[in-house]
Protein backbone atom coordinates (compact mmCIF):
# COMPACT_ATOMS: atom_id res chain seq x y z
CA UNK A 1 0.00 0.00 0.00
CA UNK A 2 1.63 3.53 -0.87
CA UNK A 3 1.70 6.04 1.51
CA UNK A 4 -1.54 8.72 1.41
CA UNK A 5 -1.43 12.50 2.58
CA UNK A 6 -4.48 13.83 4.80
CA UNK A 7 -6.33 15.39 2.15
CA UNK A 8 -6.50 15.92 -1.27
CA UNK A 9 -7.82 18.56 -3.75
CA UNK A 10 -10.65 17.89 -6.34
CA UNK A 11 -12.21 19.86 -9.43
CA UNK A 12 -15.83 20.28 -10.60
CA UNK A 13 -15.98 17.18 -12.14
CA UNK A 14 -19.31 17.97 -12.99
CA UNK A 15 -18.34 20.70 -15.06
CA UNK A 16 -15.62 19.59 -17.12
CA UNK A 17 -18.04 17.13 -18.75
CA UNK A 18 -21.45 19.52 -18.47
CA UNK A 19 -20.18 21.40 -21.91
CA UNK A 20 -20.65 18.29 -23.54
CA UNK A 21 -23.50 15.96 -21.63
CA UNK A 22 -26.49 17.71 -20.75
CA UNK A 23 -28.26 17.23 -17.34
CA UNK A 24 -31.88 17.07 -16.94
CA UNK A 25 -34.35 15.22 -15.15
CA UNK A 26 -37.40 13.07 -14.85
CA UNK A 27 -40.55 13.97 -13.10
CA UNK A 28 -41.28 10.40 -12.48
CA UNK A 29 -38.95 9.77 -9.94
CA UNK A 30 -41.02 10.18 -7.07
CA UNK A 31 -43.51 7.69 -8.21
CA UNK A 32 -41.10 5.05 -9.48
CA UNK A 33 -39.36 4.98 -6.64
CA UNK A 34 -42.27 4.39 -4.24
CA UNK A 35 -42.78 0.82 -6.11
CA UNK A 36 -39.31 -0.05 -6.24
CA UNK A 37 -38.31 0.35 -2.67
CA UNK A 38 -41.54 -1.94 -2.20
CA UNK A 39 -40.12 -4.49 -4.55
CA UNK A 40 -36.54 -4.06 -2.66
CA UNK A 41 -37.97 -4.88 0.39
CA UNK A 42 -40.02 -8.24 -1.33
CA UNK A 43 -36.41 -9.33 -2.43
CA UNK A 44 -34.93 -9.22 1.50
CA UNK A 45 -31.20 -9.01 0.27
CA UNK A 46 -30.72 -6.33 3.66
CA UNK A 47 -31.67 -6.03 7.06
CA UNK A 48 -33.42 -2.99 7.73
CA UNK A 49 -30.49 -1.00 8.97
CA UNK A 50 -28.38 -1.92 6.09
CA UNK A 51 -31.27 -1.24 3.95
CA UNK A 52 -31.87 2.59 5.11
CA UNK A 53 -28.16 2.86 4.73
CA UNK A 54 -28.00 1.80 0.87
CA UNK A 55 -31.20 3.64 0.41
CA UNK A 56 -29.52 7.08 1.54
CA UNK A 57 -27.20 6.81 -1.91
CA UNK A 58 -30.40 7.89 -3.76
CA UNK A 59 -30.62 5.53 -6.45
CA UNK A 60 -33.71 6.91 -7.43
CA UNK A 61 -31.79 10.88 -7.62
CA UNK A 62 -29.51 8.75 -10.13
CA UNK A 63 -32.28 7.17 -12.31
CA UNK A 64 -34.25 10.58 -12.67
CA UNK A 65 -30.71 12.09 -14.38
CA UNK A 66 -29.63 9.06 -15.74
CA UNK A 67 -33.37 8.27 -17.61
CA UNK A 68 -34.91 11.51 -17.90
CA UNK A 69 -37.32 10.90 -20.11
CA UNK A 70 -38.79 7.64 -19.44
CA UNK A 71 -42.05 7.04 -18.33
CA UNK A 72 -43.26 6.08 -15.10
CA UNK A 73 -43.35 2.06 -15.94
CA UNK A 74 -39.62 1.98 -17.66
CA UNK A 75 -38.46 4.08 -14.76
CA UNK A 76 -39.05 1.42 -12.09
CA UNK A 77 -37.24 -0.85 -13.77
CA UNK A 78 -34.61 1.10 -14.22
CA UNK A 79 -33.98 2.10 -10.27
CA UNK A 80 -34.72 -1.75 -9.62
CA UNK A 81 -31.49 -2.19 -11.55
CA UNK A 82 -29.62 0.51 -10.29
CA UNK A 83 -31.03 -1.82 -6.61
CA UNK A 84 -29.92 -4.85 -7.99
CA UNK A 85 -26.45 -3.94 -9.56
CA UNK A 86 -25.13 -1.57 -6.75
CA UNK A 87 -26.03 -4.06 -4.61
CA UNK A 88 -24.30 -7.22 -5.94
CA UNK A 89 -21.03 -4.83 -6.53
CA UNK A 90 -21.49 -4.31 -3.20
CA UNK A 91 -21.10 -8.21 -2.61
CA UNK A 92 -17.36 -8.19 -4.35
CA UNK A 93 -16.23 -4.88 -3.39
CA UNK A 94 -17.06 -4.19 0.46
CA UNK A 95 -19.07 -7.57 1.18
CA UNK A 96 -18.53 -10.96 1.96
CA UNK A 97 -17.22 -11.81 -1.17
CA UNK A 98 -14.64 -9.07 -1.39
CA UNK A 99 -11.47 -11.01 -1.63
CA UNK A 100 -13.10 -14.31 -2.20
CA UNK A 101 -13.34 -14.65 -5.83
CA UNK A 102 -14.17 -18.95 -6.30
CA UNK A 103 -17.32 -17.67 -3.74
CA UNK A 104 -17.95 -14.89 -5.85
CA UNK A 105 -18.19 -16.89 -8.88
CA UNK A 106 -20.30 -19.13 -7.43
CA UNK A 107 -22.51 -16.45 -6.50
CA UNK A 108 -22.06 -15.42 -10.41
CA UNK A 109 -22.51 -18.82 -12.02
CA UNK A 110 -26.07 -19.26 -9.90
CA UNK A 111 -27.00 -15.37 -10.89
CA UNK A 112 -25.88 -15.96 -14.78
CA UNK A 113 -27.88 -18.82 -14.75
CA UNK A 114 -31.10 -16.80 -15.20
CA UNK A 115 -30.35 -16.31 -18.77
CA UNK A 116 -30.54 -19.81 -19.52
CA UNK A 117 -33.94 -20.81 -18.18
CA UNK A 118 -37.54 -20.33 -19.52
CA UNK A 119 -38.62 -16.34 -18.92
CA UNK A 120 -41.65 -18.81 -17.14
CA UNK A 121 -39.05 -20.67 -14.80
CA UNK A 122 -39.84 -19.87 -11.21
CA UNK A 123 -37.86 -17.01 -9.30
CA UNK A 124 -34.49 -18.53 -8.00
CA UNK A 125 -34.05 -18.51 -4.20
CA UNK A 126 -30.46 -16.73 -4.60
CA UNK A 127 -31.76 -13.06 -3.95
CA UNK A 128 -29.57 -11.62 -6.41
CA UNK A 129 -30.31 -13.77 -8.94
CA UNK A 130 -34.21 -13.37 -8.42
CA UNK A 131 -33.87 -9.89 -8.64
CA UNK A 132 -32.24 -10.11 -11.98
CA UNK A 133 -34.78 -12.77 -12.68
CA UNK A 134 -37.37 -10.41 -12.36
CA UNK A 135 -35.90 -7.52 -14.49
CA UNK A 136 -34.90 -10.13 -17.34
CA UNK A 137 -38.70 -10.93 -17.60
CA UNK A 138 -39.50 -6.89 -17.44
CA UNK A 139 -36.87 -6.12 -20.11
CA UNK A 140 -37.94 -9.01 -22.59
CA UNK A 141 -41.70 -7.74 -22.08
CA UNK A 142 -41.04 -4.22 -24.21
CA UNK A 143 -37.06 -4.45 -25.92
CA UNK A 144 -36.34 -5.62 -28.79
CA UNK A 145 -34.53 -9.06 -29.33
CA UNK A 146 -30.90 -6.80 -30.07
CA UNK A 147 -31.13 -5.10 -26.77
CA UNK A 148 -31.73 -8.16 -24.74
CA UNK A 149 -29.28 -10.11 -26.11
CA UNK A 150 -27.03 -7.29 -25.21
CA UNK A 151 -27.98 -6.96 -21.78
CA UNK A 152 -27.20 -10.69 -21.50
CA UNK A 153 -23.70 -10.39 -22.83
CA UNK A 154 -23.17 -7.03 -21.09
CA UNK A 155 -24.30 -8.67 -17.62
CA UNK A 156 -22.04 -12.07 -18.13
CA UNK A 157 -18.98 -9.64 -19.06
CA UNK A 158 -19.98 -7.08 -15.61
CA UNK A 159 -20.26 -10.55 -13.43
CA UNK A 160 -16.76 -11.93 -14.73
CA UNK A 161 -14.89 -8.36 -14.70
CA UNK A 162 -16.30 -8.38 -10.95
CA UNK A 163 -14.59 -11.97 -10.38
CA UNK A 164 -11.28 -10.87 -12.22
CA UNK A 165 -11.29 -7.49 -9.45
CA UNK A 166 -12.40 -9.47 -6.96
CA UNK A 167 -9.09 -12.50 -7.58
CA UNK A 168 -6.83 -9.08 -8.08
CA UNK A 169 -7.78 -7.96 -4.65
CA UNK A 170 -7.18 -11.75 -3.07
CA UNK A 171 -3.49 -12.02 -5.39
CA UNK A 172 -2.75 -8.37 -4.10
CA UNK A 173 -2.49 -7.49 -7.75
CA UNK A 174 -2.28 -3.47 -9.52
CA UNK A 175 -3.05 -4.07 -13.22
CA UNK A 176 -1.38 -1.93 -15.48
CA UNK A 177 -3.22 1.52 -16.38
CA UNK A 178 -3.84 -0.24 -19.93
CA UNK A 179 -4.90 -3.13 -18.73
CA UNK A 180 -7.54 -1.30 -16.14
CA UNK A 181 -9.15 0.89 -18.18
CA UNK A 182 -9.82 -1.64 -20.79
CA UNK A 183 -11.52 -4.26 -17.96
CA UNK A 184 -12.95 -1.20 -15.99
CA UNK A 185 -15.19 -0.91 -19.00
CA UNK A 186 -16.89 -4.38 -18.05
CA UNK A 187 -16.46 -3.95 -14.36
CA UNK A 188 -18.73 -0.21 -14.66
CA UNK A 189 -21.34 -2.02 -16.70
CA UNK A 190 -21.23 1.00 -19.80
CA UNK A 191 -22.79 -2.07 -21.73
CA UNK A 192 -25.39 -2.90 -19.32
CA UNK A 193 -26.27 0.46 -19.20
CA UNK A 194 -26.42 1.18 -22.74
CA UNK A 195 -28.62 -1.64 -23.01
CA UNK A 196 -31.00 -0.47 -20.38
CA UNK A 197 -31.39 3.32 -22.43
CA UNK A 198 -32.68 0.70 -25.59
CA UNK A 199 -35.10 -0.54 -22.84
CA UNK A 200 -35.74 2.36 -21.03
CA UNK A 201 -36.97 4.64 -24.89
CA UNK A 202 -37.84 1.53 -26.72
CA UNK A 203 -35.18 2.11 -28.67
CA UNK A 204 -34.88 0.20 -32.17
CA UNK A 205 -31.78 -0.28 -34.02
CA UNK A 206 -30.25 -2.91 -36.16
CA UNK A 207 -27.88 -4.64 -34.39
CA UNK A 208 -24.92 -3.56 -37.23
CA UNK A 209 -25.31 -0.03 -35.79
CA UNK A 210 -23.69 -1.29 -32.41
CA UNK A 211 -20.99 -3.37 -34.05
CA UNK A 212 -19.84 -0.28 -36.08
CA UNK A 213 -16.35 0.98 -35.52
CA UNK A 214 -17.44 4.38 -34.83
CA UNK A 215 -20.20 3.49 -32.71
CA UNK A 216 -17.84 1.47 -30.57
CA UNK A 217 -15.49 3.89 -30.21
CA UNK A 218 -17.76 6.55 -28.98
CA UNK A 219 -19.30 3.91 -26.13
CA UNK A 220 -16.17 3.30 -25.28
CA UNK A 221 -15.62 7.19 -24.91
CA UNK A 222 -18.99 7.31 -22.71
CA UNK A 223 -18.19 4.61 -20.68
CA UNK A 224 -14.55 6.09 -19.54
CA UNK A 225 -15.75 9.49 -19.20
CA UNK A 226 -18.43 8.48 -16.53
CA UNK A 227 -16.00 5.40 -15.20
CA UNK A 228 -13.17 7.64 -14.22
CA UNK A 229 -14.73 10.41 -12.82
CA UNK A 230 -16.29 7.33 -10.72
CA UNK A 231 -12.88 5.86 -9.48
CA UNK A 232 -11.44 9.41 -8.36
CA UNK A 233 -14.74 10.10 -6.34
CA UNK A 234 -14.76 7.00 -4.88
CA UNK A 235 -10.92 6.31 -4.34
CA UNK A 236 -11.40 7.39 -0.66
CA UNK A 237 -14.44 5.76 0.35
CA UNK A 238 -12.34 1.82 -1.69
CA UNK A 239 -8.77 2.38 0.06
CA UNK A 240 -9.99 2.82 3.36
CA UNK A 241 -12.00 0.17 3.16
CA UNK A 242 -8.75 -1.57 1.88
CA UNK A 243 -10.00 -2.17 -1.91
CA UNK A 244 -7.00 -0.59 -4.26
CA UNK A 245 -8.39 -1.65 -7.30
CA UNK A 246 -9.07 1.50 -8.83
CA UNK A 247 -7.56 3.73 -11.74
CA UNK A 248 -6.04 6.31 -9.26
CA UNK A 249 -4.54 3.57 -7.44
CA UNK A 250 -3.25 2.13 -10.39
CA UNK A 251 -1.72 5.13 -11.67
CA UNK A 252 0.17 5.95 -8.61
CA UNK A 253 2.04 2.78 -8.52
CA UNK A 254 2.63 2.49 -12.50
CA UNK A 255 3.69 6.28 -12.82
CA UNK A 256 5.30 6.84 -9.51
CA UNK A 257 3.11 9.81 -8.35
CA UNK A 258 1.88 10.81 -4.99
CA UNK A 259 -2.25 10.87 -4.89
CA UNK A 260 -2.78 14.13 -5.79
CA UNK A 261 -0.33 13.90 -8.93
CA UNK A 262 -2.49 10.34 -10.00
CA UNK A 263 -5.77 11.91 -9.46
CA UNK A 264 -4.81 15.48 -11.45
CA UNK A 265 -3.19 12.78 -14.26
CA UNK A 266 -6.66 11.31 -14.61
CA UNK A 267 -8.46 14.93 -14.34
CA UNK A 268 -6.45 15.60 -17.38
CA UNK A 269 -6.90 11.84 -19.02
CA UNK A 270 -11.07 13.12 -18.53
CA UNK A 271 -10.81 15.83 -20.62
CA UNK A 272 -8.51 14.78 -23.34
CA UNK A 273 -11.32 11.48 -23.33
CA UNK A 274 -13.99 14.18 -23.92
CA UNK A 275 -12.37 15.82 -26.87
CA UNK A 276 -12.01 12.17 -28.42
CA UNK A 277 -16.16 12.11 -27.96
CA UNK A 278 -16.35 14.93 -29.65
CA UNK A 279 -14.31 14.14 -32.27
CA UNK A 280 -15.76 10.76 -33.27
CA UNK A 281 -19.19 12.57 -32.79
CA UNK A 282 -18.30 14.76 -36.21
CA UNK A 283 -17.68 10.98 -37.97
CA UNK A 284 -20.67 8.97 -37.20
CA UNK A 285 -21.93 7.73 -40.38
CA UNK A 286 -25.21 7.62 -42.06
CA UNK A 287 -27.45 4.34 -42.32
CA UNK A 288 -30.07 5.96 -43.76
CA UNK A 289 -32.62 8.58 -42.67
CA UNK A 290 -35.36 6.71 -40.35
CA UNK A 291 -31.93 4.75 -38.13
CA UNK A 292 -29.82 8.13 -38.42
CA UNK A 293 -32.57 9.65 -36.50
CA UNK A 294 -33.46 6.76 -34.43
CA UNK A 295 -29.38 7.20 -33.50
CA UNK A 296 -29.49 10.26 -32.73
CA UNK A 297 -31.93 9.64 -30.06
CA UNK A 298 -29.90 7.42 -28.63
CA UNK A 299 -26.75 9.04 -28.24
CA UNK A 300 -28.73 12.10 -26.97
CA UNK A 301 -30.00 10.19 -24.13
CA UNK A 302 -26.83 8.24 -23.49
CA UNK A 303 -24.77 11.56 -23.25
CA UNK A 304 -28.13 12.31 -20.86
CA UNK A 305 -27.02 9.43 -18.89
CA UNK A 306 -23.36 10.23 -18.74
CA UNK A 307 -23.83 13.36 -16.89
CA UNK A 308 -26.56 12.21 -14.47
CA UNK A 309 -24.28 9.74 -13.82
CA UNK A 310 -21.20 11.91 -12.97
CA UNK A 311 -23.25 14.05 -11.01
CA UNK A 312 -24.68 11.71 -8.67
CA UNK A 313 -20.64 10.60 -8.02
CA UNK A 314 -21.17 13.76 -5.52
CA UNK A 315 -23.35 11.61 -2.68
CA UNK A 316 -22.86 10.09 0.33
CA UNK A 317 -21.90 6.99 -1.24
CA UNK A 318 -18.82 8.61 -1.86
CA UNK A 319 -18.19 11.51 0.41
CA UNK A 320 -19.14 11.33 4.06
CA UNK A 321 -19.88 14.63 6.05
CA UNK A 322 -18.57 16.69 3.52
CA UNK A 323 -20.37 19.81 1.96
CA UNK A 324 -21.16 19.30 -1.48
CA UNK A 325 -22.83 22.79 -1.89
CA UNK A 326 -19.68 24.53 -3.55
CA UNK A 327 -17.53 21.67 -5.77
CA UNK A 328 -15.12 23.62 -7.09
CA UNK A 329 -11.77 22.95 -5.51
CA UNK A 330 -13.28 20.74 -3.10
CA UNK A 331 -10.80 19.53 -0.29
CA UNK A 332 -11.36 16.04 1.01
CA UNK A 333 -9.93 14.39 4.12
CA UNK A 334 -8.46 11.06 3.10
CA UNK A 335 -10.40 8.33 5.40
CA UNK A 336 -8.30 6.03 7.99
CA UNK A 337 -8.45 2.99 6.79
CA UNK A 338 -10.47 0.32 8.92
CA UNK A 339 -8.49 -1.77 11.25
CA UNK A 340 -10.36 -4.91 9.72
CA UNK A 341 -9.82 -3.31 6.15
CA UNK A 342 -6.19 -2.61 6.25
CA UNK A 343 -6.12 -6.28 8.29
CA UNK A 344 -7.12 -7.99 4.77
CA UNK A 345 -5.03 -5.88 2.84
CA UNK A 346 -2.04 -6.49 4.68
CA UNK A 347 -2.57 -10.52 4.79
CA UNK A 348 -3.40 -10.71 1.35
CA UNK A 349 -0.31 -8.60 0.45
CA UNK A 350 1.74 -11.02 3.27
CA UNK A 351 0.18 -14.56 1.10
CA UNK A 352 1.18 -12.72 -2.09
CA UNK A 353 4.47 -12.78 -1.08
Amino acid sequence: MLPLPSQFRLPDLTSITAPVFELRQNVHAAQANICSEAWLSSVNVFNEAKRRRFLSCRFDNYAAMAFPDADKAHLETCINFFFWAFSFDDLSDEGDLQSMPDHHQASVNITLGVFKAPLSAPSPKFAYAAMLHDLWRRLNATATPGACARFAQATENWCNSQVWQCANRADHQTPSVADFITMRRYSIGGAMVEAMIEYAYEINLPDHVFDDPIIRAMSDATTDIMTWPNDICSFNKEQADGDYQNLVYCVMVEHKLNLQDAIDRVVQMLRDRIVDYVELKKCVPSFGPDIDSELLRYLRYLENYVQGTVVWYYSPRYFRDLDLSNLHDLVVPVYKCAPTARHMHEARAQSAN
